[in-house]
């Protein structure tokens, strides 16, 4: 077959390739959207996955807010995270069969995923019935002996007794009150911003104080609207929570979801010139 080549005469690399060696290319933005990752998705669901499951939505969205500020606790639902996205950073950031540690674990997708591709993973959770939760998925798919180890309790009193070195911290936390999960004392979900903040920063800082030297964490955060409409700055606060404990702000990238609803939104939010969110991002940080 004849090699195909650019304008300059050289080789192009196509994006078959990449995909072949690193499961999506790795460059700063990744679409969510694309066939390939669609189609992964598809295959992690299709193994039984049900992260929804633990999660009582009229006590999970209590107080939830959009990202316009608006309240939208008369059409309660709760997020997903995308086991795709866990496959990709699993893969570019935790080096084979490492140990991995999740501070603000909620559903199982994290964990399962971790485990069914050889990880060891460790996630905490403030409510029980979610633990529970994922325990009972967990047995489904994966083998009795490949069981990822969660507990339940404050992350920030969790993490005092954990006495052991991880090769990668990886979460999603709560984005302030967006989205409330209990009313559970500890629970991050349910302060306002400025205790959320302290809590938020101590969980991080004594995770990364179980991360080996050299080894990165992530965060997937999005940035949230207060009740006036305004920017609160969670993603920016979120890094310098990471480099007040040491961390490098090593990579970020944005993971462009599914547009779903969006366009549903755009004249409600822009007769306030409120762009709608699509994306999320990605924050890699590196202990040095």
């Amino acid at each position: 077959m004849k090699e195909e080549k650019d304008l300059f005469g050289n080789p192009i690399i196509k994006d078959v390739l990449l995909r072949d060696k690193f499961i999506e290319p790795p460059f700063s933005v990744l679409d969510a959207k694309q066939g390939s990752w669609q189609r992964r998705k598809k295959q992690w669901f299709q193994l039984g996955i049900k992260s929804e499951i633990g999660r009582d939505n009229k006590k999970v969205n209590s107080i939830r807010l959009q990202s316009d500020g608006k309240d939208i606790t008369k059409n309660p639902y709760s997020s997903i995270f995308d086991p795709s996205l866990c496959e990709v950073l699993y893969k570019w950031f935790c080096k084979d069969g490492g140990e991995i540690l999740d501070c603000f674990s909620g559903g199982s997708v994290r964990g399962i995923v971790a485990n069914y591709l050889g990880y060891k993973y460790t996630g905490i959770d403030i409510r029980q019935e979610q633990i529970d939760s994922n325990i009972e998925q967990s047995k489904e798919i994966l083998n009795i002996d490949n069981q990822p180890t969660w507990y339940v309790g404050d992350s920030d009193k969790v993490l005092n007794d954990l006495h052991k070195e991880f090769d990668f911290v990886f979460s999603c936390p709560p984005y302030g009150n967006l989205e409330v999960y209990s009313d559970l004392k500890g629970d991050i979900s349910n302060m306002p911003y400025n205790l959320f903040m302290q809590s938020y920063k101590s969980i991080i800082s004594k995770s990364c104080n179980l991360l080996k030297q050299g080894c990165y964490a992530c965060f997937v955060v999005g940035e949230v609207r207060d009740k006036k409409g305004n920017y609160i700055g969670f993603v920016p606060d979120t890094i310098k929570a990471f480099q007040e404990c040491g961390m490098a702000f090593y990579n970020e990238a944005i993971l462009l979801n599914g547009l779903g609803s969006g366009a549903l939104r755009v004249e409600g939010n822009m007769k306030t010139q409120k762009l709608v969110k699509v994306h999320q991002n990605i924050l890699i940080f590196k202990k040095v």
